[in-house]
């Protein structure tokens, strides 16, 4: 996993150098302050040497100068060089979940695809910034903090040294523990925001049902949870925050005291034990970056764990080697044999044999349950059959490419999905090269144009998110825009009018059966009266297809369609429907 995740470092490889290279300088040049000290100390300013005082002043400064630059560098370039790995990396998951089938969403929320996105990638581009140089400028900082003291005094470096694991020790420790107090907190808010978001959605079922009171509740139970665990986390911060002071404390006490007795035993002078206590400030630094390297490391590799989970998800459904593009199709849709299973126990589909002739409507009735949305999914592959095969115009639509498929099927769904942006935004969805002369057409053939054109802004009206500001009837006369811009050979309507008013389904009725006309047309439906001139009707059931035929051939069988129509319209509740 580390071997792939420095993969991605090399297409920035000369940045990560200069970033690296920068890192040096600005730890080599850390080292320099307490040597230059120490020798003016000891030669220049007691021998009111003026000349090398001043130039061990413009030195240092022109030294600090390069530090500026290379601090710069390092804070500014070192993150861009981490936006740019972030920015790959969520490009590539992006593209890569546009590849995934609907039973990879189906099974993961929305939510939880979207904090792997986000905030994983945001951890692990803190790692890829501050994780490498973190560990270079401690390391060199410390070896070559050790390697100077070893030649001032080998015997009060190991001394000093020794001490060092202990601090390591206890803020490795201390900083898990407080890291993982501060993960809990993360989870408790995300459970305040959780129940936030969904009081706030509901607000009007609650304030309908007087239930203020018992949303109340229910809030304060987590943010009661968020209270206690982050008065912990605090309390970790505070043990951690404590310790390492005393840590710090007690090191000195350790310069101070075997220092002090070095004097007093001539084996260095006051002026070396100076330098060891300018040094001493300087461990703290490595050390507290080695120690917040170990949290980086943690939650940056467990958001690239989670990451490479997306990118090693392989679609079932892909082009085979030798895919074809679909060309001037005609429509026709031929079922052999088709067998579906959402999983190893339901068994949707079981040996579906059924033709659609281009050209023709093909309506879907029956109970809930019995596949009919499913053979809907089927033909644009957004679900891979068992067994069988599916063909349009005597292609196996698993010989043809995914996308040359899609671009001739059009799905007006109940469930209508308007993006947050404009009117003319969401219709220009059918066809995003399209005209604004093709788009006023495809709103006039749904019968939307008049009612866009009263609105204030017209087409540059904004929709709000998911098209709230709109009605349910407005919204599918939009998604039939959209359809009427994109121009498919073959239409699905799933449910189409099925959650809208009367009047609103007269009139979007008028604007499917106009962008019906001369395609291939597949309608799901549980308003019988919407399916009456289908040219064929097709009753499945979880036994599969028991009825087919047009809508007066079926209603003289007295079978299960006319005792459903009938049911509908005549007012007529049969003792049973056998299905």
């Amino acid at each position: 996993m580390i071997k792939r995740f420095i993969s991605y470092y090399a297409p920035h490889k000369k940045l990560f150098f200069l970033d690296m290279f920068c890192a040096f300088l600005v730890a080599a040049l850390d080292l320099v302050f307490p040597m230059f000290t120490n020798k003016l100390l000891k030669s220049a300013i007691p021998n009111k040497d003026l000349r090398t005082i001043v130039t061990f002043a413009v030195v240092l400064a022109l030294l600090y100068v390069v530090k500026l630059v290379a601090n710069y560098i390092v804070d500014y370039w070192g993150h861009v060089m981490g936006v740019r790995l972030q920015y790959d990396m969520r490009k590539e998951v992006f593209s890569h979940l546009q590849t995934l089938p609907f039973r990879y969403f189906d099974d993961n929320k929305t939510g939880h695809i979207m904090s792997r996105i986000v905030n994983d990638l945001m951890e692990i581009s803190e790692l890829a910034h501050h994780g490498p140089e973190d560990i270079f400028i401690s390391l060199v900082m410390l070896i070559g903090s050790f390697i100077l003291l070893c030649n001032i005094n080998l015997g009060l470096t190991l001394i000093i040294f020794a001490f060092i694991p202990v601090i390591l020790w206890f803020t490795a420790t201390r900083r898990v523990k407080m890291s993982n107090a501060f993960d809990e907190v993360r989870k408790k808010i995300a459970i305040v925001n959780a129940k936030l978001e969904n009081s706030i959605s509901g607000i009007r079922v609650a304030k309908s049902f007087t239930n203020e009171e018992y949303e109340m509740e229910k809030f304060d139970e987590g943010n009661s949870e968020f209270k206690v665990a982050r008065s912990s986390a605090y309390k970790y911060m505070a043990e951690f925050m404590a310790g390492m002071r005393f840590l710090v404390d007690m090191l000195n006490v350790v310069v101070l005291g075997f220092g002090g007795y070095f004097v007093y035993k001539g084996y260095i002078d006051v002026i070396d034990l100076v330098t060891y206590f300018l040094y001493i400030a300087y461990f703290m630094q490595p050390i507290r970056r080695l120690t917040s390297f170990v949290e980086q490391y943690q939650s940056g590799m467990s958001g690239f764990k989670r990451f490479i989970e997306i990118m090693d998800t392989k679609s079932d459904i892909i082009d085979s080697n030798d895919a074809k593009e679909l060309e001037k199709v005609k429509g026709n849709i031929d079922f052999k044999n088709a067998t579906f299973k959402y999983n190893e126990n339901t068994e949707i589909l079981s040996n579906i044999n059924l033709e659609i002739e281009a050209g023709k409507t093909l309506a879907l009735v029956g109970p809930s349950g019995g596949g009919k949305t499913t053979i809907c999914h089927l033909i644009p592959r957004f679900y891979e059959l068992n067994e069988g095969e599916i063909s349009i115009d005597g292609m196996d639509i698993k010989d043809v490419t995914l996308k040359s498929l899609r671009r001739n099927i059009g799905i007006v769904q109940q469930d209508v999905f308007l993006f947050t942006g404009t009117i003319k935004e969401n219709i220009l969805y059918g066809n995003p090269e399209a005209s604004d002369e093709e788009v006023v057409k495809a709103a006039k053939n749904a019968n939307i144009h008049e009612f866009i054109c009263s609105l204030p802004d017209g087409y540059d009206t904004y929709v709000g998110e998911r098209g709230v500001k709109l009605s349910g009837g407005q919204k599918q006369r939009i998604s039939i825009a959209r359809v009427f811009l994109k121009n498919p050979p073959i239409l699905i309507l799933d449910e189409a009018t099925s959650a809208l008013d009367n009047t609103s389904e007269l009139i979007i009725q008028k604007s499917l059966e106009d962008l019906s006309k001369g395609r291939t047309t597949i309608v799901v439906a549980h308003r019988l009266s919407t399916v009456k001139n289908a040219d064929e009707i097709v009753v499945l059931t979880d036994k599969g297809i028991i009825e087919k035929g047009p809508h007066e051939e079926l209603m003289a069988k007295e079978g299960v369609y006319s005792k459903l129509y009938n049911a509908q319209f005549k007012g007529f509740i049969p003792d049973e429907i056998n299905f």
